[in-house]
């Protein structure tokens, strides 16, 4: 009880899930997020009590805390959600509406990393429950969804009639490096999901679905990637499409990497080796999809420092003037922390967001992050992350 006690008493925050993302949301609630203690919670408790360590050293004073969690299990989630007031999940999607569940039953805002429409879809049906305990839950808070959705809508309030956007992002090893040009930073399984299915737009103000691994275009960005390339993926809209049909005519979403990355990878598709339909082979069954993902966790781990890069376009009308508003912002591992730039770009933005929850800033209930909080502050708050930021109007 006395426990108890002293962790309502504090500004206690939660992380589910102390992996690489967790550990930089982590240290952004104990570095701009007021948070005087950090509760890090893992299936794995080693890697829960390594990650509150960590935290601790970065963040220069005892703010971690560590735990055994099973986020499969309510009586698991409620014993490390009682007297937490803000909870984020880095764990695998699938858990993510159980987590949001336990967060309304305790009291506490709710966001997380996202990675799966249908998924979020469901945090997003608990509004009911969200309002009856007065709190927030917000889905899709990392990169993209997350930082994308936060653009979007800042671009189009930018406008008097807001006409089109269009998204493009990649995380990727500052050169080029290994057989795909490419070097994982999440998980294999994550990245062979965005590359098939289809990817959700906006086409003449209705949604529409577009293949993966289609148009294919060319585009510049600033140093030091230079000129790239471009194609569709799935996942990264999330409700988009629903919040702005009939608002805006054209946004889609494409994945950023070196040129020649999509000739090669739609090869392996092809080739069958993405299917979870089980073959025989050496005398057992096996589905292609885990041998390739346990292939290319290796052939593709990483050997140098990574880079982020998300590029944001809008174009309408303004004051009677046809205009377009680009925002880049470009983020590089930090030597100093050791957080590579997928962390930084995933785990702040989520964090930033919690945090704006804790202040009061959104009304209770499930709510998409376009329409959860004012996007302005979101973004201005990114430089003082050390997140490069460049704003510009193309045709001034």
């Amino acid at each position: 009880m006395a426990d108890m006690m002293r962790r309502m008493s504090e500004q206690l925050h939660a992380v589910l899930g102390a992996g690489r993302q967790g550990l930089a949301a982590a240290l952004e609630f104990a570095t701009h997020g007021g948070a005087e203690r950090v509760l890090l919670a893992d299936r794995d408790r080693h890697l829960a009590e390594a990650a509150a360590r960590r935290l601790d050293e970065l963040a220069g004073r005892s703010v971690g805390l560590a735990r055994e969690l099973d986020a499969g299990s309510d009586e698991s989630l409620d014993a490390a959600l009682e007297g937490v007031r803000v909870a984020l999940s880095a764990l695998p999607y699938g858990l993510n509406p159980r987590a949001a569940r336990a967060a309304c039953r305790n009291g506490a805002h709710f966001v997380d990393l996202g990675g799966n429409s249908a998924v979020s879809a469901q945090v997003l049906g608990l509004d009911a429950e969200a309002r009856a305990a007065g709190v927030t839950l917000v889905p899709d808070c990392g990169v993209a969804p997350g930082l994308a959705a936060t653009l979007t809508a800042l671009l189009v309030e930018s406008f008097d009639e807001p006409e089109s956007v269009r998204l493009r992002c990649g995380g990727l090893p500052q050169r080029p490096a290994g057989p795909l040009g490419y070097q994982i930073s999440f998980s294999v399984g994550g990245l062979v999901n965005e590359y098939l299915g289809e990817a959700d737009v906006l086409r003449e103000g209705e949604p529409a679905r577009v293949p993966t691994l289609t148009e294919l275009e060319a585009i510049d960005l600033p140093e030091p990637l230079g000129r790239c390339e471009a194609f569709t993926t799935s996942g990264a809209t999330s409700t988009l499409p629903a919040t702005y049909r009939g608002r805006l005519r054209e946004l889609d979403y494409k994945t950023v990497r070196y040129p020649g990355h999509r000739d090669r990878i739609a090869v392996l598709r092809d080739l069958g080796l993405w299917s979870d339909e089980k073959i025989e082979a050496g005398g057992v069954r096996v589905a292609p999809r885990a041998v390739f993902e346990a292939v290319a966790g290796r052939a593709l781990a990483p050997t140098g420092p990574d880079l982020l890069v998300l590029r944001a376009e809008g174009s309408g009308v303004l004051e009677g003037r046809r205009r377009t508003r680009r925002i880049d912002l470009l983020d590089f591992e930090d030597e100093t922390t050791g957080l590579t730039a997928m962390q930084r770009m995933t785990g702040f933005p989520a964090a930033m967001v919690a945090e704006a929850l804790l202040r009061g800033e959104a009304e209770p209930g499930a709510t998409p992050l376009e329409l959860a909080l004012p996007p302005a502050p979101l973004v201005e708050g990114l430089a003082a992350r050390g997140i490069r930021v460049d704003d510009r109007w193309l045709d001034q």
